[in-house]
């Protein structure tokens, strides 16, 4: 049952193309650090590749047939790609899907203020986070500001090599003795990540000068007023580039591989494959870290209804036939699972473990507390996916999250099981996972694109 390192198996074709794979996936994540950004890049990759707006299709009253390939977006922040197969729709998809928030911290609606002359915004933190882990870090700031008039204004600060940072203070170890003696969770609390943005005061201010000067650079740089917050939606991210980490260069070192690693792998193995007997598609959703709530994550009816657009455009809709392209599907419930850490090996039961360089990872089922929130695929569908890795020389392992009882997680499969589909957890494992950086190997990332590709060939 102890699967071999996948490395000691390539040859130099495989190693460059292992690479190819990886480079590529870097920039991905260096540039899409925001679940827009995700879509934006995934547009721009796509339509590189061929696809079409799937609202533009409708507009101009066009149809769909085999091999067109189309992508729709809600909001922004959640997207789908299809690749029309030669089966009829109503025979079900072949599904990719994974998430594109991270954890992170946002920016306040009444951000801005001044104490002891500098300016601070206040914050409040998303998803599952260590918060001390995100202090002292050279932070960047990314998102849209929106003026009453409807203007998007689109905000980046600290990714360019000449811009500033910004970031959250400590206390220096002299005066921490009382800090040093609090639980892990409350030596920073959630109300203290507040980002320091300037110490500055404006010439010819008396009052809150520093906090007046950080206004006159917004007006400067980006037209907006302190009331433009309002209807902001800024996320604060680890400033810099996603980067090779290890002295061999085996690892990826980047922020938000959770679940950036599988958006990218899924996304590029169906831009990258050739015809298709069953539809392959791509789903890409957001919110998935708080719950997998709102109009943009996957509780919504957002795929569902995209579906039904395509049945339309393929001439074959009706409420019967979108339940039956639903039910008839199989999909990879993409999400990243924990890498084994002989650093911390207490918390892993190692028969059950993720392990760097095995490959694509596969999960049963997740959950915690009894499997409570899991999907727990079915025996048969797992022995298909076998099969189909097996057939495909791809590098695969199955894993659970941890031991029994000592903590667990979900991830969007038991909201699209909840049609009848064939649905399992897969991805690629990660060290340091919900930390600023995360790693994963070369290895498992590149295996995984291979093992979506052949999923979307012959599921």
């Amino acid at each position: 049952m102890e699967r071999e390192n996948v490395w000691k198996s390539y040859d130099e074709a495989a190693i460059q193309e292992l690479n190819r794979v990886n480079e590529g996936y870097k920039a991905f994540i260096t540039t899409a650090k925001t679940e827009r950004k995700c879509v934006r890049e995934t547009i721009r990759l796509a339509e590189k590749a061929g696809y079409r707006d799937l609202d533009q299709v409708i507009e101009k009253g066009e149809t769909l047939k085999t091999g067109d390939c189309v992508y729709a977006q809600i909001m922004g922040k959640a997207i789908a790609l299809f690749k029309i197969g030669a089966r009829p729709l109503t025979e079900g998809m072949n599904i990719l899907g994974a998430h594109i928030d991270s954890p992170r911290i946002d920016i306040k609606q009444n951000p801005l203020y001044e104490d002891a002359e500098m300016a601070f915004l206040d914050t409040h933190y998303y998803g599952g986070i260590k918060k001390y882990q995100w202090v002292t870090l050279p932070l960047a700031i990314h998102g849209v500001i929106v003026k009453k008039d409807g203007t998007v204004v689109d905000v980046e600060i600290g990714e360019k090599e000449d811009d500033p940072v910004v970031g959250i203070t400590d206390l220096l170890p002299h005066l921490a003795a009382d800090q040093m003696g609090k639980k892990a969770s409350a030596i920073i609390e959630g109300e203290d990540l507040n980002i320091l943005v300037g110490s500055q005061p404006l010439k010819g201010e008396e009052k809150d000068a520093v906090k007046a000067q950080i206004l006159t650079f917004l007006k400067d740089t980006y037209d907006v007023e302190e009331e433009d917050f309002l209807s902001a939606e800024l996320e604060v991210v680890p400033a810099g580039k996603a980067r090779d980490y290890g002295f061999d260069r085996s690892m990826v070192m980047g922020y938000g591989q959770d679940d950036r690693v599988c958006a990218y792998t899924s996304l590029a193995a169906l831009l990258e494959t050739g015809d298709l007997q069953y539809t392959g598609v791509c789903l890409l959703v957001d919110k998935e870290e708080i719950g997998s709530v709102g109009a943009t994550g996957m509780a919504s009816h957002f795929f569902e209804n995209v579906v039904a657009e395509l049945l339309d455009r393929l001439g074959i809709y009706s409420g019967l036939n979108v339940r039956r392209a639903l039910k008839n599907s199989r999909m990879l419930s993409s999400d990243v699972s924990a890498a084994f850490d002989p650093i911390y090996p207490a918390v892993m039961e190692k028969k059950n473990a993720a392990y760097f360089g095995k490959g694509l990872t596969f999960n049963k089922f997740t959950g915690s507390r009894g499997k409570s929130g899991s999907n727990d695929a079915n025996p048969e569908y797992m022995a298909k996916i076998r099969r189909i890795m097996d057939e495909n020389h791809v590098a695969f392992q199955t894993a659970e999250l941890g031991k029994v009882d000592q903590g667990g997680g979900g991830t969007i499969a038991y909201l699209s099981a909840k049609y009848g589909m064939q649905v399992i957890d897969s991805g690629v494992p990660v060290l340091s996972m919900h930390a600023p950086w995360e790693i994963c190997s070369k290895a498992d990332i590149f295996e995984a694109k291979k093992g979506y590709e052949a999923f979307l060939r012959e599921a």
